[in-house]
């Protein structure tokens, strides 16, 4: 124990500690491009991938090796950095957001006590990996499909912003563990902020799918009318990163649910124990209404999604924070902090 407290063995374990989350984040986002396909087969009444490995498990592995080993074809006319430069910014900072997410008590690489702001911060940038890859392509449709993204991202961010304003105003704490601490209540699941906020959850959910580009906000790359958007002009590794990235960013929102409205890591019925398995369970679970959205829903036009982010969700978020701060004035549970015990 004593190695680990050293300057060179505390920057080890932090190092274990960033390569063991992020190793499971990018093994469960391959499962989880496979649970997607097999939702929409499902769906659609078909079988979805069932060739690779047993039940078709290693199917998004024979992806990757597929989309590695191909060439990487830039544009002529493209600007060279900048459009290997995309990716990489899309990809490193949806992984470097995973520091803050606790998944049990205890168990957090940056237990940061401005949390919250720290994931605003990364979200905030994450859209300039969009931008910058529709701009350096030096083509018409990727570049009409980033500033689709750009004014989508931006919008929905808003909303979702208003939204943990009032999370936040409940636990009275920036940091995620305290979020989920201000949770721990006596009736399990009745406890959590999904109840009392429960028109937010609805909110937060639409929310993440337009901030992830995900169906039926997929409109940055509707491949009906700009032949897959902005990462049009990619391929091989490069193309890869966009797609991991933007699933990996659908896993952390995931996440942000299950610790603002779920109760992260604690156990539904009291009584039984909290721990990270469920914390994992109830990140399953929203993916799996996300890959249903994608199933079942259609795509709206671009009117229609920036009208509904500017003149419905931010006006309701917006009055959701003042009724919040006021019903916590007055203490009512559910809005205000718990008070110690």
């Amino acid at each position: 124990m004593e190695f680990f407290e050293s300057g060179f063995g505390l920057f080890l374990l932090i190092l274990a500690q960033c390569l063991a989350v992020t190793v499971f984040v990018l093994v469960t986002a391959a499962f989880l491009i496979y649970a997607d396909r097999k939702v929409w087969a499902a769906v659609q009444m078909r079988r979805g991938p069932n060739v690779v490995g047993a039940f078709g498990l290693l199917q998004s592995f024979a992806d990757l090796i597929k989309l590695i080993v191909k060439e990487v074809v830039v544009p002529a006319g493209a600007d060279r950095t900048l459009f290997f430069l995309a990716p990489m910014i899309t990809f490193i900072l949806v992984v470097i957001a995973w520091a803050v997410i606790p998944w049990s008590e205890g168990w957090v690489i940056a237990d940061l006590n401005v949390g919250i702001l720290y994931i605003f911060a990364i979200g905030s940038l994450e859209v300039y990996g969009v931008i910058v890859g529709g701009w350096a392509s030096n083509s018409k449709y990727p570049f009409l499909g980033a500033l689709r993204s750009a004014a989508q991202m931006i919008s929905y961010e808003v909303s979702i912003g208003f939204i943990i304003i009032g999370i936040v105003i409940a636990s009275a704490s920036l940091n995620l563990s305290g979020i989920v601490a201000a949770q721990d209540g006596p009736y399990g699941l009745l406890s959590w902020h999904w109840l009392p906020h429960l028109p937010m959850v609805f909110l937060f959910f639409v929310s993440a799918l337009a901030e992830t580009n995900r169906p039926p906000f997929d409109l940055p790359e509707a491949e009906a009318e700009l032949g897959a958007g902005f990462q049009g002009e990619y391929s091989s590794t490069p193309f890869l990163l966009f797609m991991v990235g933007v699933l990996v960013a659908v896993w952390l929102m995931c996440a942000l649910m299950s610790v603002l409205f779920f109760g992260g890591w604690l156990s539904p019925v009291p009584g039984l124990p909290d721990g990270a398995l469920w914390m994992v369970a109830k990140m399953g679970v929203l993916f799996f209404l996300i890959a249903m959205v994608k199933a079942i829903t259609p795509r709206y036009r671009y009117d229609q999604l920036m009208r509904l982010g500017w003149k419905v969700f931010l006006p309701m978020s917006l009055a959701w924070v003042v009724i919040s701060a006021g019903l916590a004035l007055y203490g009512v549970p559910g809005y205000a902090p718990p008070t110690p015990s």
